[in-house]
C-alpha cells in the first residue's frame, strides 16, 4: 500500500509539472508571437480579398491559429477592411485587387459596404480581379463589381434567386407531449411561430416576401448595373433555371471567360509588365492591415460601440451584448471629458427586452451630454432596434435587416411529457397561490396566462414609447409600422425608422459634423484583448467548440446553436428577431 501511494503521488507530481511545464511553453510561444511586425508591402504588389473571411464588425483573433501558422490567425474587421481598400486606392505599392469569391461568409448589408469600397477604388484606374472554381451567389454580389470575373470550366455561377426556410417544432412538441404556452404582442412577430405552427402565417410570409424580394431586386440591381444587362433578362435567367453550367455563365455574359487558376495569373502578371506569374507579389489583408496604420487625426475624438450579436443579461458573456458590461462601458464613455460623439454599430437581432432598456437609458444619458449616431450593420432588430432608437441619427445599409418592433415570452409545459413518457410526476407545497409561478412542470391557469400576457403588453407598450420619443413620431404612427414587423433598410428609411441610408464611415462623418470636429481619432469599445489575454482566455472554450464541431460536423454545430438560442426564449420577455435560414446558393 505504501508503494502504491509512494507511485502514485509521484505521478501526480509529474502530471502537476508537466502541465506547468506545457503552460509555461504556451505562453512562451505566446510572447513570440504577440508583437505584429509591420510588413513592408513590395511594389507592383496584388492586394488579395478572399470572401470566404468573415469581416466582423470587431477584429476576429484566433490565437491557436496564429501560433501554428504566424501571420493567419486575425482577420480584419469591416471596418479596417474598409479602411486598408481605401488605402490601397491610393498606395503605389498596390496596383490591383484579386478577389477571391468562390463562397462569401459575410451578410449582405457587409458585402455591399465591400462592394462600395471596391467601386470607389476602380477610381484609381488600378485593376480587380475576381475568380471562384465555382461562384456563389453572395460571393458574386461582391466578385461581380471586377472589371474582370472568371470561372473554372467545370465549375460556374449559382444564380438560381434567393429563398428562406424556418424550422418548425410544433410537430415534434406535439409527439413529446410537450407545450409551449406563448405570450406574444404584434401581428408580425413571428419568432415564435416555430412553437405555435407547423408552417407559416399568412402574415409572416407576407412580410417575409417583402423584405426577402427586396434584397433579391438589391442584388439584381447590382448585377445589372456591373455587367450592363437588363434585370428583366436577369430574372429571367434565375426564373428559368438558364444557369446550369460554367458555359451558361459565359453566353449570358455573367462571366468573362472560363479559365483555370494558372492563366489568371498570367493574366495578373500581363497587367503587372515585367512580372511573371510565378513571381506575382501576392499580399493578403492580413498582411496588408500590418503595414497599414488606419489612424484617424485631430483633436477631436470618437467613441465607437461595437453592439455584436445577442442582447443578454449579466457580464462576461462571449460574442454577446451583456447588460452589465455594456452599461459599465457606456457609464465610462459618459464620464470620459476627452469624448466629443458616440458611434453605435449595431449589428444584432435583439434578445433580452429588460437588458434592451437597460443599455438604452445609458445611451439617452449620454446623448445628454454628446451627439449620438447609430450606424447599422448586416442586422439590428428588435432588442437591436431598441437600443439604437433613442439615437440623434441613424444610419442603415438597404440591406441591413431592422424594425421587429414586438415582444414575446414562452413557458414550456413538460409534465406530459414527463408524466406520459417517463412516468414522472410532480408535487409541492406553497404559501401562496402563485409561489410557483410560472412552472415548468404544469400548465399555467388563466390568471397566471393573464399575468403574462398582461407583462408582455407592458414591454410591448414601453418599447413603443421609447420609438415614439426617439423618432419623434405619435404612438399610433409607431404601432402601424412596429408590430413585429421585419423591414429592409432600404424600405425602413420611408416609414421613418432609420434617417439615412449609408456605411459606417458616413455615420462618422455625421458624427463629427454634430460634434463641430475639424479631425478626429476614433477609440474602439469594447476595447480589445492582448494575444495573450485571448490566449489565455480563449483557450477552454476553444477546445471544447473545436472538438463539438469536429465530431458533429459544421452544420449540425450551427443548428446546436440555433437550440440554445432557443433555450434563451424561454422563459423571460424577449424582443428578438425570428431564427432562419436564407439560401443563397
Amino acid at each position: 500500500m505504501k508503494s502504491f501511494f509512494g507511485s502514485f503521488f509521484a505521478a501526480l507530481l509529474a502530471l502537476f509539472v508537466f502541465s506547468i511545464g506545457g503552460f509555461m511553453l504556451l505562453i512562451g510561444f505566446a510572447a513570440a508571437f504577440s508583437s505584429d511586425e509591420a510588413v513592408t508591402v513590395p511594389t507592383n504588389a496584388v492586394l488579395v480579398i478572399d470572401l470566404n473571411d468573415n469581416f466582423t464588425e470587431k477584429e476576429v483573433s484566433d490565437p491557436f491559429t496564429e501560433l501554428m501558422n504566424p501571420g493567419t490567425g486575425k482577420i480584419p474587421s469591416l471596418t479596417t477592411m474598409i479602411g486598408l481598400i481605401q488605402h490601397a486606392k491610393k498606395d503605389s505599392n498596390i496596383k490591383g485587387i484579386y478577389i477571391k469569391c468562390q463562397q462569401n461568409s459575410n451578410g449582405y448589408a457587409s458585402s455591399e459596404e465591400l462592394r462600395k469600397a471596391l467601386v470607389d477604388f476602380k477610381k484609381s484606374n488600378k485593376f480587380i480581379f475576381a475568380y471562384g472554381e465555382t461562384i456563389s451567389q453572395k460571393g458574386y454580389w461582391v466578385g461581380n463589381v471586377a472589371n474582370q470575373i472568371y470561372t473554372h470550366p467545370q465549375g460556374g455561377l449559382e444564380f438560381s434567386g434567393f429563398s428562406l426556410e424556418t424550422v418548425f417544432l410544433k410537430g415534434m412538441l406535439d409527439k413529446l407531449d410537450v407545450e409551449m404556452q406563448v405570450f406574444y404582442a404584434g401581428k408580425f412577430k413571428s419568432a415564435t411561430e416555430p412553437f405555435r405552427y407547423t408552417k407559416m402565417s399568412d402574415a409572416n410570409k407576407q412580410q417575409t416576401g417583402v423584405w426577402l424580394n427586396g434584397l433579391y431586386d438589391h442584388f439584381i440591381n447590382s448585377v445589372a448595373s456591373a455587367r450592363q444587362i437588363a434585370p428583366e433578362k436577369l430574372k429571367a435567367m434565375a426564373n428559368e433555371a438558364k444557369i446550369q453550367s460554367a458555359q451558361d455563365a459565359l453566353s449570358n455574359g455573367l462571366v468573362d471567360g472560363l479559365i483555370y487558376d494558372d492563366q489568371l495569373k498570367k493574366i495578373i502578371a500581363k497587367k503587372l509588365k515585367g512580372i511573371k506569374e510565378n513571381d506575382i507579389p501576392f499580399v493578403s489583408v492580413k498582411e496588408y492591415a500590418k503595414s497599414v496604420p488606419l489612424r484617424g487625426t485631430g483633436a477631436g475624438k470618437i467613441a465607437v460601440v461595437y453592439a455584436d450579436g445577442d442582447i443578454v443579461m449579466g457580464k462576461n458573456v462571449k460574442d454577446a451584448i451583456a447588460s452589465d458590461d455594456f452599461r459599465m462601458l457606456l457609464q465610462k464613455i459618459r464620464a470620459d471629458e476627452s469624448i466629443d460623439a458616440l458611434v453605435l454599430r449595431v449589428n444584432s437581432p435583439g434578445g433580452s427586452a429588460l437588458a434592451s432598456d437597460i443599455i438604452w437609458r445609458e445611451i439617452e444619458l449620454i446623448k445628454g451630454k454628446i451627439p449620438v449616431i447609430v450606424s447599422m450593420g448586416d442586422v439590428a432588430a428588435s432588442g437591436g432596434y431598441y437600443i439604437a432608437s433613442g439615437a440623434d441619427s441613424i444610419y442603415a445599409d438597404a440591406n441591413t435587416i431592422t424594425g421587429s418592433i414586438g415582444v414575446f415570452t414562452v413557458i414550456p409545459n413538460i409534465s406530459g411529457f414527463m408524466n406520459n413518457k417517463l412516468g414522472i410526476s410532480f408535487d409541492g407545497v406553497k404559501t401562496a397561490p402563485y409561489a410557483d409561478a410560472p412552472s415548468a412542470t404544469r400548465p399555467l391557469n388563466m390568471m397566471e396566462q393573464k399575468m403574462l400576457q398582461s407583462g408582455v403588453d407592458s414591454i410591448y407598450h414601453t418599447f413603443k414609447s421609447r420609438v415614439a420619443k426617439g423618432r419623434k413620431k405619435s404612438m399610433d404612427y409607431v404601432d402601424s409600422i412596429a408590430q413585429g414587423r421585419v423591414w429592409l433598410g432600404s424600405d425602413a428609411i420611408n416609414v421613418g425608422l432609420v434617417d439615412r441610408i449609408g456605411t459606417l464611415n458616413d455615420a462618422l462623418a455625421s458624427a463629427a459634423k454634430m460634434a463641430k470636429l475639424k479631425g478626429y481619432s476614433i477609440k474602439q469599445y469594447p476595447e480589445s484583448k492582448s494575444f495573450l489575454e485571448d490566449l489565455i482566455e480563449d483557450y477552454k472554450d476553444y477546445v471544447k467548440v473545436k472538438s463539438i464541431e469536429s465530431e458533429i460536423g459544421a452544420n449540425q454545430w450551427q443548428i446546436f446553436q440555433n437550440l440554445k438560442t432557443v433555450q434563451q426564449m424561454v422563459g423571460a420577455p424577449q424582443a428578438r428577431m425570428p431564427i432562419f435560414v436564407v439560401k443563397q446558393p
